[in-house]
Order: structure tokens, then C-alpha cells, then sequence
């Protein structure tokens, strides 16, 4: 679980949007990213962001 506190300062790396707590993924509120939850801590990278559909951005 991810602290409050932590959600209340992240951004989304890619359009500097609000986030919010979806089960294991943080999930950006304008762009639709999907950030994956690894041992309790987010990776906000945006290579490693998925879209709705689970599929990585910038790949076919």
C-alpha cells in the first residue's frame, strides 16, 4: 500500500497530472497511464507505463 502523504506529491511523469490508487497500479487522472506498484513501491517511469488495456506506451 502506498502512503498518502507519497500520492498526495506524485505527478504523472508524462502530463504532470493528479494520480490516483487503483489496486497494484497508480493511475493517472488526464493521460489514462497506468504506473505498476513493485514491493510497495511505485515506479513512475514512463517507459514502464501501461494504458487501459495493459498494453506498454510506445509499443505495437
Amino acid at each position: 500500500m502506498i502512503d498518502k502523504d507519497l500520492m498526495d506529491i506524485l505527478a504523472c511523469p508524462a502530463c504532470k497530472a493528479d494520480l490516483k490508487l487503483e489496486g497494484d497500479r497508480i493511475i493517472c487522472t488526464k493521460c489514462g497511464r497506468r504506473y505498476p506498484i513493485r514491493d510497495g513501491i511505485p515506479v513512475m517511469l514512463i517507459d514502464e507505463a501501461e494504458d487501459a488495456q495493459g498494453k506498454k506506451f510506445g509499443k505495437d
